[in-house]
């Protein structure tokens, strides 16, 4: 809120080049803001795959959570008035990384009744297959026949 009370007393004292720099500020926030929502939704993704893989089993509650994961984050990801989107599939990847470790602890926790700590629930899984499969969903969309 401030940042609109700043820009608006820029514009009231004509000092453009204050009001593109807020504006400037605001459109990085709200950039980052939809990336981090992208990488919340991506861990709730990663979440259930790396369970799914684990325990080499699909629940519908799983595929539930994975399908409104990729749904989330292809919504937010998309840009309204460019008819872009925030993550490309090269950011998108380096986002899947930095926020695997994360997903990887939190499936921990409920894979396998939380009999694994994360170290050990990654010598279960195939880590750079269950980046492959996220991947794939969020740029292909979850597959129906998997319903």
């Amino acid at each position: 809120m401030e940042e609109l009370l700043a820009l608006r007393h820029s514009l009231e004292l004509g000092r453009y080049d204050d009001a593109m720099l807020i504006i400037n500020d605001m459109e990085e926030m709200a950039r980052k803001d939809k990336i981090n929502k992208i990488g919340s939704f991506l861990e709730v993704l990663l979440l259930h795959l790396i369970k799914s893989h684990a325990e080499r089993r699909m629940t519908r509650s799983w595929q539930r959570s994975i399908r409104n994961a990729v749904y989330a984050i292809q919504d937010t990801n998309e840009r309204d008035s460019a008819h872009g989107v925030y993550c490309d599939s090269l950011a998108l990847q380096d986002l899947i990384k930095q926020r695997f470790h994360r997903a990887l602890q939190n499936a921990s926790d409920e894979a396998f009744e939380g009999k694994y700590v994360a170290k050990q629930l990654a010598t279960i899984i195939d880590a750079e297959a269950v980046k492959v499969q996220a991947l794939d969903y969020i740029l292909n969309g979850y597959p129906e026949s998997e319903d």
